[in-house]
């Protein structure tokens, strides 16, 4: 079945199945296993390196801004979290309650975080009593649980990673400021860490995170033509305060509310990567965030010493990157394979005729091409080529993008561009329940807003005046 990850290590075609070829890339590249239960996935070295790297390139970005990493509790008490309505209905159905302990039934069932809104609120409350306290700019990376219905590793697990900013300020201001700060740091990671082009606005109120006063968030589109969330901040405005009396005194010493936001990037990231940048030899990565960046291939190191000497030199001089020598006594076809379907950026090939010439070749991952580069200069050389790589790598995603993106005004042209897989810009007047019937009659949701619209526009599925041009797509 196209969402199980295979066991072989064959890679599907993607014009012939592309969740298929996803799941297969996943298998080939020994990133992630199925567990025996439901939405459970195993997280292997790999890929846990991969996250561990995103961790770090986004904490350097929050550092910047004065925001600490914290660690909070996993459970919540049951009457705390239903306190807030609108997030409750929100997450409900995807919510693990535990009643027992051992074979005793709990007082109160404990929900498992299907995220810390409420658990922070607590925090929050605990530790601010005047304006000198704020803001408050914190941080935690941990796992969250949910119910999904139907699951994909990464993209839809029962347990995930991720790290959940959240902050509170004493004005309005400074927290709808930093909301939309967050989402710069995210599209700025996207576009100059991972190479994907993003589009970034405002969700609408049918896609907006639960309790929020709005939703930021930034989307990419994979090569099949479907948007992937991959990353969302939220404005919370009092809400979540109010409920849970989060007050400080004021310069006036009077009490008031704090303002709130939250935010959050996901292992789910880890998916826009595969489906951005992979082909059908198998994963294709960033070169800030791959676990390998560069692989030395020695031959026939067993014959002359010095190739293995050499391999070490270059090692040395490129140290500041993750410099891996391959000298296993595997062929060198499984090696440059190996490497290919890992995903490794570069690959420097070097024996004793290389030695002989003071030359290496340089296999880059992106192009499936091999060069013939001088061993004098190699840190020059593999530095002009990671820029290369980096561009090219966005430059494909962007071309899809492109290519993909169609501006549409009636009902008509908007299903037959879902149909050919097209993220769509149109105009948009429609509510809650517009935004429901749309998805049930085509499969797409809007993504996020482009821009407001202030000419007399008619939606293109009301006919009611439009409010907004609007990003729409089918969606993982």
């Amino acid at each position: 079945m196209s969402d199980q990850i295979k066991t072989n290590n064959a890679i599907v075609k993607r014009s012939e199945d592309f969740s298929s070829w996803y799941t297969s890339i996943i298998s080939a590249a020994k990133l992630a296993l199925y567990t025996d239960i439901k939405g459970g996935i195993i997280f292997q070295p790999r890929v846990w390196k991969l996250w561990s790297l995103i961790q770090k390139e986004i904490d350097q970005r929050f550092v910047h801004l004065g925001v600490c990493n914290v660690a909070l509790p996993t459970f919540i008490r049951y009457s705390e979290f239903m306190k807030e309505k609108e997030h409750v209905d929100g997450f409900a159905p995807e919510v693990f309650l535990i009643t027992h302990k051992g074979k005793d039934k709990l007082d109160e069932p404990l929900v498992v975080r299907p995220t810390s809104e409420v658990i922070f609120c607590d925090y929050f409350r605990k530790i601010t009593t005047s304006y000198n306290d704020l803001p408050i700019k914190y941080n935690q990376w941990c796992n969250v649980f949910r119910a999904e219905k139907t699951t994909r590793p990464f993209l839809r697990t029962t347990e995930f990673f991720w790290q959940e900013l959240h902050a509170i300020f004493d004005k309005e201001t400074e927290a709808i400021s930093f909301t939309k700060q967050i989402l710069d740091v995210y599209y700025d990671f996207a576009t100059n860490v991972l190479n994907i082009p993003v589009i970034k606005g405002e969700k609408t109120p049918g896609e907006r995170f639960a309790g929020a006063e709005n939703t930021y968030t930034i989307e990419a589109l994979m090569q099949d033509g479907q948007a992937l969330q991959c990353g969302t901040s939220h404005y919370l405005g009092t809400n979540f305060a109010k409920t849970y009396d989060i007050k400080f005194t004021n310069s006036a010493n009077q009490n008031e509310y704090v303002y709130q936001m939250s935010a959050g990037v996901s292992t789910r990231i880890i998916g826009a990567i595969i489906m951005s940048h992979s082909d059908d030899n198998g994963l294709v990565l960033p070169f800030k965030i791959a676990p390998e960046q560069i692989n030395i291939i020695e031959l026939m190191a067993d014959k002359d010493p010095n190739v293995h000497l050499n391999a070490l030199k270059i090692q040395k001089t490129l140290n500041k990157y993750r410099v891996n020598i391959d000298n296993s006594s595997k062929s060198f076809g499984y090696k440059i394979s190996e490497a290919e379907v890992s995903g490794i950026p570069f690959s420097i090939i070097i024996g004793s005729k290389d030695l002989a010439n003071k030359q290496v070749t340089i296999y880059r991952r992106d192009l499936k091409t091999k060069a013939i580069y001088q061993l004098d200069g190699i840190s020059e050389t593999i530095e002009k080529l990671i820029n290369e790589y980096n561009a090219n790598l966005f430059k494909r995603a962007q071309d899809n993008l492109r290519k993909r993106t169609i501006t549409i005004s009636t009902l008509d042209e908007f299903k037959n561009a879902i149909n050919e897989a097209k993220l769509i810009i149109a105009p948009w007047g429609g509510d809650i329940d517009d935004e429901k019937k749309l998805k049930e009659l085509t499969g797409a949701t809007p993504r996020c807003i482009k821009e407001n619209i202030t000419d007399n526009v008619k939606c293109f599925f009301t006919n009611k005046k439009a409010k907004y041009l609007v990003y729409f797509a089918r969606a993982y």
